[in-house]
C-alpha cells in the first residue's frame, strides 16, 4: 500500500512534467506514447516487481488475438481470454497470499487492463464490422474505425497515468489526448447551433487538480482517524448482536460502511487528479464558460452520500466500471441483462465468495427497488412537502440497503457474511422478494427508461454529455467531419 501511494504521487509529478515538457504542441504522438508506456511499466515494476509482466503478457496476447482472429469475432475471444486470465491470476493470488489480505495486489491493475482490452475489442468490432445503422448512438460515437498499432495499444493499456488505479477511459478519448486534439471541442447547444467561442483553447487543469488533491487529503484523514474506530467486523460481534437494539445495529451498519468508503474516495480521486495534471480528462465547458475536468471521473461523492435510490448510488459509484458493464454486457445481453451484468461484475472483482453474495443480493435489491419506485413514486411527487418526506425516507432506506448489501464484499468470506445476514433474519432479502411478488414487474420493465432517467438525473447527464463529447473528437479536421460530429452529438442529446 505504501508502494502504491508513493508510485501514485510520483505519477502525479510525472504528469505535470509530461504536460509541461512533452505537450502535444512540442513533441510527436510517437514520443508521447513511448514515454507514457515506459513510465507506466516502470511504476508497475517498482510497485509489483516481476508480477508486472502479467500486464504485458495479458495485453500482448490480447493484441495477437485481435490480429489473427479478425474483427468479426475478436471481441468474444478477447473478452473470454482477458477475463479468464484475470480470474486465474486472482485465484492464484488468493491461494498464494493470506486469504482475506486486501492490499494493492497486482490483480488490481489487471482489472483495469481487462476493462480496456474488452471495451476496445467491442469498439473495434462496432467500428469495423457492424453496420452503422445497427449501432446505438453511444456505440456509434465510441466506435474505432482502424486497428491500433502495438505501441498505441500498449500505451492505452499501460500508460503511467492509469496503470495503477485507472480509471477506464475510451480508446478514442485517449488517442485524442495523446495527439493533442482534446481541446478542439466545439460546444453544440440543444438547438444544434455551434458555439465556437472556446474552440482551440488549452485550459489549465491546475484548479481542478488542486480541488481533487484537497478531497484526497480529507479522505485520507477521515480514513486514518475514523475508519479504524468503526470496523465493519463489529457488525458480527457476538456481544454487540446480543445487546444492541435493532435501531442501534442498523445505525452502526450505516456509519461503519460509510466510514469504509473514504479509502476508495482517496484512490479514485487521486487517479483522476493524475490524469488531469497530464492534461487528460477535459470534458469541455459549461454554459458559463467554466472548464469541466470530469470526463473520466470515477465517483461523485455528494450524489453517493445523498442517494435516494439504489440505482442512483450505483450510477455515481465507480462510474467508469458501471459504464463498462453497461457497454460490454447490459446493452448487448439477449436475456436478463441485470442478472448478467451483476454476475460479470462479481467475476471481474475476484474470487472471494463475499463478492458473489454481494452481487447476487444486489440483483435482488436492484429489481425490488426498481419495482417499488416505478409503482409508487408518482404518488409522492405532486406536493413539494410530501416529496421532501418521500426523499428523506428513500434516502434512509437506500443507505441501509446499500450497507446491508455490501457487508459480504468487505467481510469476503461466507461464514461471517451468513452470520451477519442470519443475525438480521435476512430481513431485506425477504422484503425484496415480497416487493417483487406484490408489484408488477412488467410495468416496471415498460417504463424503465422513463423512470431510470428521473431517478438518475446526474448519471444520465454525464452519460449524455459523454456521448456528446465522444463524437466531438474528430479524426480529421475538415469541415465535413465537424458537421457530421455535431449531428451525432445533437442526436445523442435528443435521445
Amino acid at each position: 500500500q505504501v508502494n502504491f501511494v508513493v508510485c501514485q504521487l510520483f505519477a502525479l509529478l510525472a504528469a505535470i512534467w509530461f504536460r509541461t515538457y512533452l505537450h502535444s504542441s512540442k513533441t510527436s504522438p510517437f514520443i508521447r506514447h513511448v514515454v507514457a508506456t515506459l513510465l507506466g511499466l516502470y511504476l508497475a515494476l517498482f510497485c509489483f516487481g516481476w508480477y508486472a509482466l502479467h500486464f504485458v503478457i495479458q495485453s500482448g496476447i490480447s493484441y495477437y488475438i485481435m490480429i489473427i482472429i479478425g474483427v468479426e469475432n475478436m471481441h468474444k475471444y478477447c473478452f473470454v481470454f482477458a477475463l479468464g486470465y484475470l480470474t486465474v491470476c486472482q485465484i492464484t493470488r488468493v491461494y498464494i497470499f493470506d486469504y482475506g489480505q486486501y492490499s494493492a495486489d497486482f490483480s488490481g491493475p489487471m482489472m483495469i487492463i481487462t476493462q480496456k482490452i474488452t471495451s476496445l475489442a467491442f469498439e473495434i468490432h462496432d467500428g469495423m464490422f457492424r453496420k452503422n445503422e445497427d449501432l446505438t448512438p453511444s456505440q456509434r460515437c465510441l466506435a474505432v474505425r482502424r486497428m491500433p498499432s502495438l505501441l498505441e495499444y500498449l500505451s492505452y493499456n499501460c500508460n503511467f497515468m492509469g496503470i495503477l488505479a485507472g480509471p477506464l477511459c475510451s480508446y478514442k478519448d485517449y488517442i485524442t489526448f495523446i495527439e493533442g486534439r482534446s481541446y478542439q471541442l466545439q460546444q453544440s447547444e440543444a438547438n444544434g447551433k455551434e458555439d465556437t467561442k472556446y474552440e482551440q483553447t488549452d485550459p489549465s487543469p491546475n484548479i481542478a487538480v488542486a480541488q481533487k488533491l484537497l478531497i484526497c487529503g480529507l479522505s485520507l484523514f477521515f480514513h486514518m482517524t475514523i475508519t479504524k474506530t468503526l470496523p465493519v467486523e463489529y457488525n458480527i460481534d457476538d456481544n454487540f448482536r446480543a445487546t444492541a437494539s435493532w435501531p442501534v445495529r442498523f445505525f452502526y451498519l450505516y456509519v461503519s460502511l460509510m466510514a469504509a468508503r473514504p479509502k476508495y474516495y482517496f484512490a479514485w480521486t487521486l487517479a483522476d487528479a493524475i490524469n488531469n495534471a497530464a492534461g487528460f480528462g477535459f470534458r469541455g465547458y459549461d454554459k458559463n464558460g467554466a472548464t469541466r475536468w470530469d470526463l473520466i471521473s470515477n465517483l461523485r461523492i455528494q450524489q453517493i452520500e445523498f442517494s435516494t435510490s439504489f440505482k442512483m448510488f450505483l450510477d455515481n459509484w465507480n462510474i467508469q466500471t458501471a459504464l463498462w458493464l453497461k457497454r460490454v454486457c447490459y446493452e448487448r445481453a439477449t436475456f436478463s441483462p441485470t442478472i448478467q451484468t451483476f454476475i460479470l461484475s462479481a467475476i471481474w472483482h475476484g474470487v472471494y465468495p463475499g463478492y458473489y453474495l454481494t452481487f447476487l443480493t444486489g440483483v435482488l435489491m436492484t429489481l425490488a427497488a426498481r419495482a417499488v419506485r416505478n409503482n409508487i413514486r408518482h404518488f409522492f411527487v405532486e406536493s413539494p412537502a410530501v416529496k421532501l418526506c418521500y426523499d428523506i425516507v428513500t434516502w434512509m432506506t437506500t443507505q441501509v440497503a446499500i450497507s446491508y448489501t455490501v457487508v459480504p464484499f468487505v467481510l469476503l468470506s461466507v461464514k461471517p457474511s451468513f452470520i451477519f445476514y442470519s443475525s438480521c433474519y435476512f430481513c431485506l432479502h425477504i422484503v425484496s422478494i415480497l416487493a417483487l411478488l406484490v408489484f408488477p414487474l412488467k410495468r416496471t420493465q415498460k417504463g424503465s427508461k422513463k423512470h431510470e432517467s428521473i431517478q438518475s438525473v446526474w448519471s444520465k447527464k454525464l452519460e449524455e454529455e459523454t456521448v456528446l463529447q465522444k463524437k466531438s473528437y474528430s479524426t480529421t479536421s475538415n469541415s465535413f467531419s465537424q458537421n457530421q460530429e455535431i449531428t451525432c452529438r445533437y442526436q445523442a442529446l435528443k435521445q
